[in-house]
């Protein structure tokens, strides 16, 4: 099966600048890779006529569809359009409806200098409304290639391409694909390829992609079929496969998060939590409180950075503190019975460790962490880990690991 290609060409001097993070472009991929859509290439190019005309013409020679970003403006640096114009030998006119926006956009209102300058679009190009802004995107097919030209500004371009482009590109397709994304915890990515090395070596359709997030792993399956239906069909005896071979260690699929799976065990088993964080401060309860309907499971959050917060508000003993220290098992299990007991909850859920990059000591190198879980009647237990990483990477994997420690101890209780 030979894929259908794409290239995403990002236009701006202020990306080449470090002015702002290339978001758009990992947008893209995300969205394409659902598709089933391979991007090999990602090219940004400054706003400069000659270098991006050289950089359209290479991106059309060598992928199927080509997806533009930014330059869609009324400026004089705008340059996409114009640019596109030329390599297809098109003039450019001005699109009635995308003109009759603008002017609603702005009614009331004086129009901004060049507004209008947004609704030329190259003659005989097919337009996608902008919801959000000015500028339309625009859409050029020749030859079996596709050009589509997105603005810039990411609240622009993404509902965009999710409400237009994408229904634009099924459009000409033969075959359909579907993506599912299988998310892991507490294996690296070596170890899961290893895994799964017959799987992939073997791979057609579906196709395997193992991937590295922090903290995370997450396996890319896509099958390309004549409709949905036959797709997922191929998908099914893969991903069953995997499920068999990491078990526990797979956490949810495609879009839930795991916040949103701990939300639903909590439900499901009728249990409330209180966190008590330390190294964390404060990550564990606003990764869950980013979840509509965490109040029905989290009760009280507490940051007790200092050891007399330990004290005051989770009712750690000092002797405990004095013999074991801050960072220690012995804390971090007192600090989950104290924040359950403060907050009457049924769970209490606890971190404590040295973050970095200062800190650390022989006995207890920076990246030490310790997780505590107290649970109403089964008493409390705890985990310990050494981490690896800068400050925010080493509290952020604690964060997710403290969670994971819970979803595997609820997932064993009646």
């Amino acid at each position: 099966m030979i894929p259908i290609t794409a290239e995403i060409l990002t236009v701006g001097t202020e990306i080449l600048l470090g002015n702002i993070v290339n978001s758009n472009a990992a947008f893209l991929s995300q969205e394409l890779a659902k598709l089933g859509i391979a991007v090999y290439t990602h090219t940004s190019v400054g706003d400069n006529h000659g270098r991006l005309a050289a950089a359209m013409g290479q991106a059309m020679g060598r992928a199927d569809i080509v997806i533009t970003t930014g330059g869609l403006g009324p400026t004089l640096d705008d340059i996409t359009k114009p640019v596109a114009a030329d390599f297809f030998g098109l003039e450019m006119e001005i699109h009635a409806a995308s003109h009759e926006r603008i002017l609603e956009r702005y009614k009331g209102r004086a129009l901004p200098e060049n507004v209008e300058r947004n609704a030329l679009v190259p003659k005989g190009a097919s337009v996608l409304p902008n919801d959000n802004g000015a500028a339309p995107g625009i859409c050029i097919e020749r030859d079996g290639k596709t050009l589509i030209m997105l603005p810039g500004p990411p609240y622009e371009m993404q509902p965009m391409f999710k409400n237009y482009g994408v229904a634009l590109l099924k459009k000409n397709a033969t075959r359909v694909f579907v993506s599912r994304t299988i998310k892991i915890i507490g294996m690296g990515e070596t170890a899961v390829e290893s895994q799964l090395r017959d799987l992939i070596e073997a791979q057609e359709n579906p196709t395997i992609a193992p991937y590295a997030k922090l903290g995370e792993v997450h396996i890319r399956l896509t099958a390309s079929a004549a409709d949905e239906s036959a797709a997922n069909a191929l998908l099914s005896p893969t991903a069953e496969e995997i499920h068999r071979r990491l078990g526990e260690k797979i956490y949810a699929e495609d879009e839930t998060t795991l916040a949103e799976t701990i939300i639903a065990l909590l439900k499901s088993k009728s249990h409330t939590l209180a966190v008590a964080e330390s190294c964390t401060g404060g990550m564990i309860s606003s990764d869950l409180t980013a979840i509509a309907g965490c109040s029905e499971i989290l009760r009280e959050g507490f940051v007790t950075y200092s050891n007399e917060a330990k004290t005051a508000r989770l009712s750690v003993g000092e002797s405990i503190l004095q013999a074991h220290g801050a960072v220690s098992a012995q804390t971090a299990a007192a600090m989950a019975e104290g924040a359950a007991k403060a907050a009457n909850t049924t769970i209490g859920l606890s971190t404590t460790g040295i973050a970095g990059p200062d800190g650390g000591t022989a006995e207890k190198p920076v990246g030490t962490v310790h997780i505590g879980l107290y649970i109403e009647g089964e008493g409390t237990k705890t985990v310990s880990h050494h981490l690896t990483g800068q400050r925010n990477e080493v509290r952020k994997r604690t964060a997710i690991l403290a969670l994971d420690f819970l979803r595997l101890n609820l997932r064993t209780m009646p």
